[in-house]
């Protein structure tokens, strides 16, 4: 007798064979979605559609158009384009994961090259993607995954394994090649069509794919040198210090060392905001306001109050500003597609007082300036305002960077700064650390040490935080006179510390208890690093604490 089981799809009630696939059922749902079906969610837990379905269950299949499915797409497709460049240039030959860059991921090559190979490459990638592999899990020992990696000279993957704790490993098979991805695969090459590769240089190109971001198509590229140049001087500096992943950051912690890295890292950090200020300075008989602006937990107050330090020194006195003063009145507020009021969208700033006040005090004149009271909703003024000679101002807010804001002013008396935690840090050669990531985990511990919300709360806000960062701060990072990246190399390891025991809080059956457990996944590649050694004035002190900014 045929055992069945009743399966909840879309509010509707299907009653199936026990122990169909995933791939099986969904095949039913196929014409529902724009791509190949990637991943499905049972019972609020992710799954690879190779998983079968044995009890009453509700699914949620997903394409690439959802956040988890993206990420599994991106992963697919990197293990389809190691492959490619084996089986074309040899097993020695090897990619290295590096950085977001306009949509896509930079990625680099361990040899020579060319625009050809590159279309090579291409169209290796897509009769892997024709031919509908198997992309298989398979548990094995963890000393014989040691063995494997050693035995195909992926030393990287080797050093991941060996702080490994766990007595089996999950890796993913492609043919005859294994290879380990902290992310769930998709089950076949064929659900891996949608891409495309941008040659940059002899030793890079762009992985491009769609991305809720660009209405889920792949946009055209557009190289942005500037921070293309600010990632690659941080990737430079990681080789130097010989620390380029996590299991190099692991060694520096195991043999005793992470004090003196923590110290040069904070030291070159406080170099390089030196430096931003002796250009500034240099520019004081033109340059009279300093517009700062960055995605969420880049740490631009204590950037901010340090760069003020820094002008001080050189005899300027800086005046900080915040956009967050010139909100309109609570009842002027914009709102968004949903009825929401949208307090990121430029009209949500008072503009014309803005322009008015910033220009007025660059004529000299005594202003009155707005104080924005929260709780009541409303501007008060209670603080004047006036600047001198060796007085300069430093503006920070989500839309400092816009060119609608301050067209009164000439472009050469603005200096413009873009500010990110851009992490130049991967896990191995395939699987890199998301700056994304990095922000999101900072702002956990933030929210939570500060105001007291859960990790739920965070992750629940967390969508539309990056939607406004993606139409109001993105697109004017290129017209930055200068991208301060505000990330430590060091720094996973002191959040992993923080942010593990809020992560563990998330229950069950919460809807972001899966979100939680791939974070908790990709922290297991990492060891704790201590924060005692971390200096008051550091950037992570905005987040963890004691910080002599904030407290």
């Amino acid at each position: 007798m045929i055992e069945t089981i009743d399966v909840r799809i879309n509010n509707k009630i299907y009653n199936l064979s026990k122990g169909m696939t995933l791939e099986e059922i969904s095949k039913e749902f196929i014409k529902d979605f724009k791509y190949p079906i990637i991943l499905a969610k049972v019972n609020n837990r992710l799954k690879e559609l190779t998983e079968t379905v044995t009890e009453n269950s509700t699914i949620e299949f997903m394409d690439l158009t959802s956040r988890q499915g993206n990420r599994t797409h991106i992963s697919g497709l990197t293990y389809i384009l190691i492959y490619a460049v084996k089986r074309l240039y040899g097993e020695d030959a090897n990619i290295i994961v590096q950085h977001s860059l306009d949509k896509g991921i930079y990625i680099k090559t361990n040899f020579k090259l060319t625009e050809a190979k590159l279309k090579n490459i291409k169209e290796t990638m897509k009769s892997i993607v024709a031919s509908d592999m198997p992309i298989t899990n398979v548990t094995v020992d963890r000393m014989e995954a040691i063995k494997y990696f050693e035995s195909i000279k992926d030393f990287s993957k080797v050093g991941v394994m060996t702080y490994n704790t766990n007595n089996y490993v999950s890796l993913y098979r492609l043919g005859n090649y294994y290879n380990y991805f902290y992310t769930l695969m998709p089950n076949s090459t064929e659900k891996l069509k949608d891409f495309d590769l941008t040659y940059i240089k002899e030793n890079g190109f762009v992985l491009r794919f769609p991305t809720i971001y660009i209405n889920n198509k792949i946009k055209e590229y557009k190289h942005h040198p500037h921070m293309f140049e600010v990632f690659k001087e941080c990737r430079e500096w990681a080789q130097i210090i010989n620390v380029e992943n996590s299991v190099d950051l692991n060694n520096v912690l195991a043999t005793g060392k992470i004090n003196d890295l923590i110290r040069i890292d904070e030291t070159l950090q406080s170099n390089r905001l030196l430096n931003l200020a002796k250009n500034i300075n240099e520019k004081r008989n033109k340059v009279k306001i300093v517009l700062m602006a960055g995605p969420s937990s880049s740490g631009k107050t204590t950037t901010s109050r340090k760069l003020c330090m820094y002008l001080e020194s050189f005899g300027l006195h800086p005046k900080v500003l915040s956009m967050d003063d010139y909100f309109v009145e609570r009842d002027d507020t914009p709102l968004d597609e949903s009825g929401k009021p949208d307090y990121e969208a430029l009209e949500a700033i008072d503009m014309k007082l803005f322009d008015k006040q910033m220009e007025s005090l660059l004529k000299g004149d005594e202003v009155k300036i707005p104080t924005f009271n929260f709780p009541l909703g409303k501007k008060e003024y209670k603080k004047t305002m006036k600047l001198e000679d060796k007085d300069i101002l430093v503006i920070e807010g989500i839309h400092a960077l816009d060119n609608k804001i301050l067209t009164n002013i000439p472009r050469d008396k603005k200096y413009k700064i873009y500010i990110s935690a851009l992490t130049e840090l991967n896990m191995d050669d395939h699987n890199r650390v998301p700056t994304t990531d990095n922000r999101l985990l900072r702002r956990i511990i933030r929210d939570n040490r500060t105001r007291s919300y859960s990790v739920e709360h965070t992750l629940k806000v967390w969508d539309s935080v990056r939607r406004g960062e993606e139409k109001y701060i993105f697109p004017f990072q290129d017209d930055a006179d200068f991208t301060f990246n505000s990330a430590l190399i060091y720094e996973i390891g002191v959040l992993k510390t923080y942010v593990e025991p809020l992560l563990y809080s998330v229950p069950n059956d919460s809807e972001y208890y899966e979100e939680a457990r791939r974070l908790l996944n990709f922290l297991r590649l990492f060891l704790p690093i201590p924060a005692d050694a971390i200096p008051q004035d550091s950037i992570i002190r905005e987040f963890i604490g004691g910080s002599c900014f904030h407290e």
